[in-house]
């Protein structure tokens, strides 16, 4: 008797979530960024991909991060 349900529960707790979310450092490293005060400086001028707090810590969603990626190249293809 087989079943199509995961047998990991936390594959139901996560439900389609990434595996990781990305900190200010992990978006440093992915754009050869100066320092992480500019991770900061795009979230205050609301022109870098969205993120979001958990307690006092940033953490930015894989596929937003992709999807802000995606608009920038278009928005420079149009121009």
């Amino acid at each position: 008797m087989t079943t199509d349900e995961p047998t990991d529960p936390r594959a139901t707790l996560r439900g389609g979530l990434p595996d990781r979310y990305l900190t200010p450092e992990d978006l440093v490293t992915m754009f050869s960024l100066p320092s992480v005060e500019t991770v900061y400086q795009w979230r205050r001028k609301r022109i870098g991909p969205a993120g979001f707090r958990v307690g006092k810590h940033l953490r930015y969603d894989p596929a937003a991060v992709r999807a802000w990626v995606t608009e920038q190249t278009a928005l420079e293809d149009a121009a």
